[in-house]
C-alpha cells in the first residue's frame, strides 16, 4: 500500500520512470528464467547427443540417435548440414571439404543465434537501469526542493521525506540492473562452454564426413 501511495503521489515523469524500470525488470527476469531453462537443457542435450552420435555404427543411425536426445536441436542441424548437397550455385564450388566448412559454419551460426538470444536485452538493462533510476532520483529531488521552496519553509522533516522517496528510484534502478548483469555474465560463460563443444563436434564431424567421402570415392573407383 505504501508503494501504491508513493506511486499515486508522484508526478508524471516519476511514474514514467517507475513503469520503465518495472518493464525492464519483468523483461529481464523473463529472459533470465527462460535462458536458465534453455541452457540447462542445451548443456545436457549436447553432451548426450554427441555421445550418442559417436557410439552409432553408421551415419544414418547416428542421426536417428541424435534426434532422440537433441530436444532443442542444437546438434541435429550440424548433422543435417553434412547431408545437404548444394548444386547449381557457388555454394557447390570447391571440393567436399570446403563445402562442408561453409554449411557447418552456417548451421553453427544459426545455433549460436538461438543460444545468445536475449543476451543483448540483459546487457542493455544492466547498463541502463542504474541511470534510469538516477534520472528518477534527480527529478524527484528537484521536484521536492521546488515544492519546499514554494512553501517557503525548510525543515528536516520536510526535506527527508521527499528526498528519501526520490532515492528509492536509485535503489530500484540497482535492483533491476544487478540481476540482469549477473544473468548476462553467468549465461555468457555457459554459452561459451556449449559453443566450444559444438565447434569441436562440427570440426570432428567435418573430418569424419570428408574421410568417409574420400574412402567411398576410392572404393567406387
Amino acid at each position: 500500500m505504501d508503494a501504491l501511495q508513493l506511486f499515486g503521489q508522484a508526478d508524471g515523469i516519476t511514474r514514467v520512470v517507475a513503469l520503465l524500470l518495472l518493464g525492464m525488470s519483468v523483461a529481464s527476469w523473463v529472459v533470465i528464467l527462460w535462458k536458465g531453462w534453455l541452457l540447462h537443457r542445451a548443456a545436457a542435450d549436447v553432451g548426450r547427443s554427441t555421445a550418442a552420435f559417436w557410439q552409432a555404427p553408421a551415419l544414418a543411425e547416428a542421426r536417428q540417435r541424435v534426434a532422440g536426445f537433441d530436444r532443442e536441436q542444437f546438434v541435429l542441424p550440424l548433422v543435417d548440414a553434412t547431408v545437404a548437397q548444394p548444386g547449381g550455385s557457388l555454394a557447390a564450388a570447391g571440393d567436399r571439404s570446403q563445402q562442408l566448412t561453409r554449411v557447418l559454419r552456417d548451421a553453427l551460426h544459426g545455433i549460436l543465434d538461438k543460444l545468445t538470444f536475449g543476451q543483448v536485452l540483459l546487457a542493455t538493462v544492466g547498463s541502463t537501469a542504474p541511470f534510469v533510476g538516477l534520472l528518477g532520483t534527480v527529478w524527484g529531488i528537484y521536484h521536492a526542493l521546488t515544492g519546499i521552496a514554494a512553501a517557503g519553509q525548510i525543515s528536516i522533516d520536510k526535506v527527508a521525506g521527499p528526498v528519501g522517496e526520490a532515492l528509492i528510484m536509485t535503489a530500484a534502478g540497482l535492483a533491476v540492473a544487478i540481476p540482469a548483469v549477473l544473468g548476462y555474465n553467468i549465461f555468457g560463460r555457459r554459452i561459451g562452454r556449449i559453443e566450444a563443444d559444438l565447434e569441436g563436434f562440427a570440426r570432428d564431424l567435418r573430418e569424419l564426413v570428408v574421410h568417409h567421402h574420400v574412402n567411398g570415392g576410392e572404393t567406387a573407383a
